[in-house]
Parts: C-alpha cells; sequence; structure tokens
C-alpha cells in the first residue's frame, strides 16, 4: 500500500522542476489538475488529476464565462484603484495636497513667527525711543536748571558788585565829612594843648602835666584817624576805578 505522506512529489511549470515536496507541502503549492507531477516509479510525467491520491490537494478554478470573456477584470481593478484612495483622493493627489497643507502650514508659522519677531522689534525701538526721548528731556532740563543757576548768579554778582559801588560811594562821600571833623577836632586839641602849656594859674604841675598828656593822646588820636580815613579814601578810590 502507498502512503502519499511518505512519497516526494516534483512538479513542473512548463519551464523547469522543482521538489522534491510531500503531500503536505502539495497542499500548500496549490496545485491545480492541470500541474505536471512526478514521484519515483512513475515512467513519465502526469497531470495531477491522473494521480488518485492528489485529488485532494487541487485548488478549483472555475471556468471563464463567455458573457464576461472579453470583459477586462473591472471589480479588480475598481478594487486596487480603491486601494490606492486616501481618504476619497488618489494617492498621488492625497500626497500633493498634504504636502501643499504641509507648506501652508510652515508658511503661517514662518510668518508667525516674523511677525512676532517684528512686533518685538518694534517694542524694542518704541521702547529705545521713549528712553532717548526721556534722557533728552532730562538734559534739556539740565541745561536749562544750568542756565537758570548762570543768570541768577550772574544776578547776584551783579547786585554785588552794584552794593559794592553803592557801598564805595556812600563812603567816599562819608570820608571827606569824617575828615573835615578829624581836622577841626585835631585843630581844637593842638589849640587846647598850646593854651595849657602857656595856662599856669591854680594847676599844680602834676595836673598841668596830665592835662598835656591827655591833650596830646586826644591829638595822636585824631592823627591817626584822620591817617586812616585818608588811607581808606586812597583805597576806595582804587576799588571804585577798578569795578567800573
Amino acid at each position: 500500500m502507498n502512503y502519499p505522506f511518505m512519497k516526494k512529489y516534483f512538479l513542473h511549470n512548463g519551464t523547469e522542476s522543482s521538489g522534491p515536496f510531500d503531500f503536505e507541502e502539495l497542499k500548500v503549492r496549490k496545485i491545480s489538475k492541470t500541474t505536471p507531477v512526478w514521484f519515483e516509479g512513475m515512467e513519465h510525467w502526469k497531470n495531477a488529476e491522473e494521480i488518485p491520491e492528489l485529488t485532494s490537494v487541487f485548488v478549483a478554478i472555475p471556468p471563464p464565462l463567455q458573457s464576461f470573456s472579453t470583459v477586462p477584470p473591472k471589480p479588480k481593478a475598481e478594487k486596487k484603484k480603491k486601494k490606492q484612495e486616501i481618504l476619497g483622493l488618489s494617492k498621488n493627489t492625497f500626497f500633493v495636497v498634504l504636502g501643499l497643507l504641509a507648506l501652508a502650514a510652515g508658511t503661517i508659522v514662518f510668518n508667525t513667527l516674523q511677525d512676532e519677531r517684528s512686533r518685538e522689534l518694534k517694542l524694542k525701538n518704541h521702547k529705545t525711543e521713549v528712553e532717548n526721548y526721556q534722557y533728552e528731556l532730562q538734559q534739556k532740563e539740565i541745561e536749562e536748571q544750568k542756565i537758570i543757576v548762570a543768570a541768577a548768579e550772574k544776578a547776584a554778582a551783579e547786585r554785588a558788585v552794584q552794593e559794592q559801588k553803592k557801598a564805595i560811594s556812600d563812603r567816599l562821600l562819608e570820608i571827606p565829612d569824617l575828615l573835615a571833623v578829624a581836622r577841626d577836632n585835631l585843630e581844637a586839641a593842638e589849640s587846647k594843648l598850646n593854651d595849657s602849656r602857656s595856662f599856669k594859674i591854680l594847676r599844680t604841675a602834676s595836673e598841668r602835666n596830665e592835662q598835656m598828656s591827655l591833650l596830646q593822646n586826644e591829638i595822636d588820636g585824631y592823627k591817626s584817624e584822620i591817617d586812616q580815613l585818608e588811607k581808606e579814601l586812597e583805597e576806595l578810590k582804587l576799588e571804585s576805578e577798578k569795578i567800573k
């Protein structure tokens, strides 16, 4: 008794042979009735349908229908076409659309980043302009303050000069009067001293000497006063010439 699972079969596809295959491997090969088969002990190749133990391995192939023999297999093509479609679009169209969308999205993101950078730059420039304007205002205010201070100092200096001029002028007018008084007093004291030297009645020698000493001191005082007034007068005249 021959056991099909013990045999080794060879197949032929019209060009070359392949094998050996056991019975289980033939099932996997999916041979048809007309597939040429040979195994050890056979003289010639036979169609698989001529070998009884292989009837269970055949793959059934339905005969073609005459009404559809000239019609191309549209369902298969449509199925293939459907496989090539994504979201109702062909693969090429889908990827083109996807690329365009990606490009548009990238453009939007790039433009958004550019706008954001532009806004940041504008804000920085505006801030710089504000700071520069504030700095200019501060500098202008400082310059104005300097001008005001300088004007005030100038006015104060002019007032001081005018006051000094007035004081010198008043003193120049006052000194001659003081000199006249001092000279009159000096002349009167000298006259008293002369009288005191010649007047001897009702006085002791010590009283006479004491009176003469007092008169001499008075005379010296008037002379010193006259010298100081004359010196001051000369100095004031020189100072008055300088500040004109």
